[in-house]
């Protein structure tokens, strides 16, 4: 079976949830025998589109896993913040013919909600190496 090599996109905003978010999408890999080849590091979700195309682009990387925690504040920001990422990810993952994970928590979150979804991480490695096992 071939080594699959994935693409990471993690953002920093809420950098104490994607933290934990990275770490356990680290350890199934591992467990699942996958290689994250490379991680880009983004200030925030609304940023992770023009990375996620950047990693779709590499002929050796089979799919890429987004990982973040969109918290809401005192407006809707949050929503449109997820909203647009989804959608222009969703673009991406059909464009490139590449499975790309929306491991993204959000919206209408607190934090302590966002630390109870820490596994998206694990979830998003789960979600595009099975979607890679089916498509071949």
């Amino acid at each position: 079976m071939k080594k699959y090599k994935i693409g990471m996109v993690a953002a920093e905003f809420n950098f104490d949830v994607t933290s934990m978010m990275i770490e356990r999408a680290k350890a199934q890999a591992e467990f699942l025998e996958v290689e994250i080849a490379e991680e880009i590091l983004v200030p925030g979700v609304y940023d992770m589109p023009l990375a996620v195309k950047h990693l779709a682009e590499k002929k050796d990387i089979d799919a890429v896993i987004t990982l973040g925690a969109v918290i809401t504040g005192e407006t809707d920001h949050d929503q449109v913040i997820i909203a647009q990422a989804a959608r222009k990810i969703t673009d991406l993952s059909l464009e490139y013919n590449k499975p790309i994970a929306f491991g993204i928590n959000g919206p209408g979150m607190t934090k302590l909600q966002a630390m109870d979804r820490i596994e998206k991480g694990r979830d998003a490695v789960d979600a595009v190496v099975k979607m890679l096992k089916r498509l071949e």
